[in-house]
């Protein structure tokens, strides 16, 4: 995968503590790129990856051990009795007779279709597309990291606004109580002003599980345990003119179809998968191995007045072979046309995941182009808004302490206020995301400061 997305879990700048299964555990607020590298670290989607590429990796090494020759030796030791043959001497005799056989023996194949060389070359490509979904379950954890974190910070910056809101309707609530009782204002005002302050209470208290829950599902995504006290630190988010890409989705399908990891596992399964047909194929060719053996034996016998000594026996009765085996597939009961019918279809299946893979990869990248263009436009107008909306609030709050509007109209002027205010926050940081994932598809390093 590119450099950019490692760099994520080099660039913790927090302490860790590790539990008896090795997960990491952050010992305070962290910020992105530490979050990103304990998500990678603890994922056991990942480390599941991981583990089966180096199952792959065995199956690489098996396969090329096929080119070698085995080899394989071994001994038996034993006794008989009553009428046998003297392996010896090969003649008669009744008697108790024990013996010792030693033997070793190799093959090695010589020809069998080419089947060695491409499942060698099948593990290989493999191995590859491991690599390649491994990179992809990387990039799924990051994004998937990425936009938590923010979740994270958006919450947290939604509670101040529902702070601030809750303060100023406080401030308005004591200075209308005073006015009230002094007979300036009619006692109703005064209980519209404790209803608003209510709904503001409860409007807190959201925002604040809101934001709990925002950091329980970055915990668990992190997969490290939760508590209240866990918390991230914020970037420095810089918006701008030139925040969004200049790229067409055209132009970014075609940056990504070159460098995304799924779309390289894709084509490798389907190069895998053309090695399969040729593996399938080769049961229809002749095989040719070669094959040694040596053997000898020894038995507690003696010939006539002499017992040889055991090494003097192990090299007279030492016993050499070599031999060829030729295999030729005449009928297989349909099973060889089977395999090649099999093979050919998972070659079309993996062609077809390629197709789906390339759909899917421009489906993303025009829904976030999309996405971002109109998070852009919905940013700049709720931008506006708040601009205005904030000087609306300002008169009004001179003409309420004036007595110039009743508290109705002073509420309604405060809540336009601050849900365009939390509107303006959801803007910028779906935007923010956006664009950050369309960056990620042109390869660019994702940096949100």
């Amino acid at each position: 995968m590119r450099k950019f997305l490692l760099g994520f879990a080099l660039s913790a700048g927090i302490g860790f503590s590790s539990n008896a299964q090795d997960t990491v555990i952050p010992s305070g607020p962290i910020d992105l790129e530490t979050a990103v590298a304990i998500a990678l670290e603890n994922n056991l989607t990942l480390k599941r990856s991981e583990l089966n590429q180096i199952s792959n990796e065995a199956t690489l090494l098996q396969n090329q051990g096929q080119r070698l020759p085995n080899l394989t030796t071994g001994a038996s030791s034993g006794y008989r009795w009553g009428r046998s043959i003297n392996p010896v001497t090969n003649l008669f005799e009744t008697a108790r007779i024990g013996n010792i056989n030693v033997s070793a023996s190799s093959n090695a194949t010589i020809y069998a279709g080419n089947q060695i060389n491409n499942s060698i070359k099948q593990s290989k490509l493999d191995l590859e597309a491991g690599l390649y979904n491994i990179e992809a379950t990387k990039n799924d954890i990051i994004l998937n990291t990425i936009n938590l974190f923010i979740n994270v910070v958006f919450n947290r910056e939604q509670v101040n606004v529902a702070e601030n809101q809750l303060g100023s309707t406080k401030d308005q609530l004591n200075r209308t109580t005073k006015l009230v009782d002094a007979g300036s204002l009619p006692f109703s005002d005064q209980l519209d002003i404790q209803a608003q302050n209510a709904t503001n209470e409860v409007n807190l208290i959201n925002a604040k599980n809101n934001y709990n829950i925002a950091k329980l599902n970055l915990a668990q995504a992190l997969q490290i345990p939760y508590s209240p006290e866990f918390s991230v630190i914020e970037p420095e988010f810089q918006i701008n003119e030139l925040l969004m890409a200049t790229e067409t989705p055209t132009d970014i399908y075609a940056v990504a179809l070159e460098s995304m990891p799924e779309i390289k596992a894709a084509q490798a399964n389907i190069k895998s998968a053309e090695y399969g047909e040729k593996l399938a194929r080769a049961g229809f060719y002749p095989t040719l191995g070669i094959g040694a053996n040596i053997f000898s034996n020894y038995v507690d016998q003696s010939y006539g007045s002499e017992r040889p000594t055991f090494g003097q026996q192990i090299n007279n009765n030492l016993s050499e072979a070599v031999n060829l085996q030729l295999s030729i597939p005449l009928f297989s009961r349909l099973s060889n046309k089977a395999n090649i019918q099999r093979a050919r279809v998972q070659k079309q299946i993996s062609v077809v995941a390629a197709l789906e893979a390339e759909n899917q990869l421009r489906n993303d990248i025009e829904t976030a182009y999309n996405g971002a263009l109109a998070s852009q436009l919905t940013y700049e107008s709720s931008l506006l808004q708040v601009e205005s909306l904030r000087e609306t609030f300002r008169i009004a709050q001179q003409r309420f302490d004036l007595g110039a509007i009743n508290s109705v109209d002073f509420q309604i002027a405060q809540n336009n206020l601050f849900n365009a205010q939390a509107d303006l926050l959801n803007a910028k940081y779906t935007y923010i995301f956006r664009v950050k994932v369309l960056d990620f598809y042109l390869g660019n390093p994702i940096n949100l400061n």
